[in-house]
């Protein structure tokens, strides 16, 4: 069976965009055709200044609302990066195989590493690399699809790069994955700035509709969208931005296409009207499972245990054989700490660090 995995990162709230660019997907699709892990990539968000508090506040939130959406336990794996650790186990291995040009030229580490400048901070030294542990993330499942946005294409391509060049040197290891895009709703755009991408990192709330957002935020949010010059409703990405955004969150809540969408409106204000109720109705459900699970957080906290134990049992052994590939010693069997987290014994090297 094909092998997915993909992961959201608790950086901010999850959107729409969020939504439609890959949970609805994984829920409808993913889950489904293969064999799927969904992970709470919460050590990516170290990267920047953080509040403690707040990451651990929105991991728990975001596997509520990957539950909420319909990310079935029995379906698929549902985990917390952070409690698996393989994952880091297995990127400082992959840093040992990746150069720093490779590093320095990914687009999203330049852009932040600009902003960040910008305002006067410094730039950790795990925002340079935390596409190795992006990688790592990947290839630690033999994971044969990667569903992402076009933005993080780079960084699929980066983990395949990096597969092929370990295999070439030390031996077949790992699978070499690709990347899928959505065709409808990959990149859900701003609101208020429909060239940029609806991030959860971003702080112009106007422009951002939250999947926790109450139907009259909702219904705002849209009705201000910034459209573009002229009358006509057409479905041009270049030249109207703002009127394709509209149109492809409308196709990609009902199930249309946005093209042909295009032609059943004479006004813009039709089109919004009829996208923000739309929304709302894609939501509804989604917020209404999530304050059934608020309710139960032992549930949400058993799902992420089991799902844990299942990555952790997925990963140790490929893991394992990049070490030995590489050359590092195994631990002797039995060995006392061979198991509970050793320097070089099957736990992991950072098991210390739980």
């Amino acid at each position: 069976m094909t092998r997915v995995f993909s992961g959201v990162k608790p950086t901010g709230h999850l959107t729409l965009g969020n939504y439609l660019g890959a949970m609805q997907q994984w829920v409808a699709v993913d889950q489904r055709r293969a064999e799927s892990l969904f992970c709470i990539v919460d050590l990516h968000a170290l990267t920047v200044d953080h509040d403690p508090a707040r990451v651990r506040r929105l991991s728990r939130q975001a596997a509520t609302l990957l539950l909420a959406a319909g990310l079935d336990p029995e379906l698929c794996t549902v985990f917390v990066q952070s409690h698996v650790d393989e994952h880091a186990r297995l990127s400082y291995v992959l840093e040992c195989v990746a150069t720093d040009g490779e590093m320095r030229r990914m687009i999203q580490y330049r852009e932040k590493a600009a902003r960040e400048r910008a305002r006067g901070g410094s730039v950790r030294l795990s925002l340079l690399t935390y596409p190795v542990l992006m990688a790592a993330d990947i290839l630690a499942y033999g994971a044969d699809e990667v569903p992402v946005g076009d933005d993080q294409a780079q960084h699929v391509e980066l983990t395949r790069d990096l597969a092929v060049r370990f295999n070439q040197r030390y031996g077949y290891t790992f699978v070499v994955p690709r990347a899928t895009v959505p065709t409808v709703g990959a990149r859900v755009m701003n609101l208020q700035e429909p060239t940029s991408k609806m991030g959860k990192s971003d702080d112009s709330g106007p422009g951002i509709v939250y999947l926790l957002d109450e139907p009259d935020a909702v219904r705002k949010k849209i009705m201000r969208a910034v459209t573009d010059s002229g009358r006509e409703v057409v479905y041009d990405r270049e030249a109207r931005p703002g009127l394709a955004n509209l149109l492809e969150i409308l196709a990609s809540c009902t199930g249309g296409n946005p093209s042909e969408l295009s032609g059943v409106y004479e006004t813009y204000g039709a089109l919004k009207k009829d996208t923000a109720e739309a929304v709302v109705e894609v939501l509804r459900p989604v917020q209404d499972r999530h304050r059934e699970l608020c309710a139960d957080p032992g549930y949400v906290e058993g799902v992420l245990r089991d799902g844990a134990e299942r990555a952790r049992a997925m990963a140790r052994p490929t893991v394992d054989a990049a070490y030995r590939a590489i050359g590092l010693l195994p631990a002797a069997s039995g060995a006392e700490g061979a198991d509970t987290g050793a320097v070089g014994g099957s736990g992991g090297v950072l098991n210390a660090a739980r």
